[in-house]
């Protein structure tokens, strides 16, 4: 089993987006089996809290469905269950790297460095920007590489 872990700042916005559109596409391709997706924050302030308003609406309007999902923060135990940690910022990769004392073997990545034509490898934080409909198609081109780049890194 991969296992795939979204990571933004509260877990409420970007990397639910993500972990909604991935599994979606994972999904579709009929690779439910050999790919597992969640997400987490890098902060406690939303744990247990759903995807905010936005992150749910446009979801919706693309039809990818998002239920039960909850917030959480990510943790060391992490690093020993997902072989790849993807980050939507360059702050989110350093949080992240500050919890990984041991060193594992987690790949961790920023998710639009899969993305050759982003100019800006940082996905914005719709909670500030309010712009979900481009943290939308951003995340999108960035799951659909994330997901080929696995289909030839494992096979599958």
């Amino acid at each position: 089993m991969i296992n795939v872990l979204f990571v933004c700042l509260g877990n409420i916005c970007r990397s639910p987006m993500a972990e909604a559109i991935f599994r979606d596409l994972v999904k579709k391709e009929g690779l439910e089996q050999q790919i597992r997706v969640d997400s987490a924050g890098t902060g406690d302030w939303h744990i247990g809290a759903q995807p905010h308003e936005g992150t749910r609406n446009i979801l919706k309007k693309y039809h990818i469905p998002a239920d039960g999902m909850k917030a959480r923060q990510i943790n060391v135990n992490d690093f020993q269950e997902f072989k790849y940690i993807v980050a939507m910022d360059a702050s989110n990769v350093q949080n992240i790297k500050k919890l990984n004392s041991d060193q594992s073997d987690t790949r961790v990545m920023m998710l639009l460095d899969l993305v050759e034509e982003a100019t800006d490898k940082n996905v914005p934080d719709p909670y500030f920007t309010g712009n979900f409909e481009e943290v939308y198609e951003l995340v999108k081109k960035g799951c659909e590489q994330l997901l080929k780049e696995l289909r030839q890194a494992h096979n599958i």
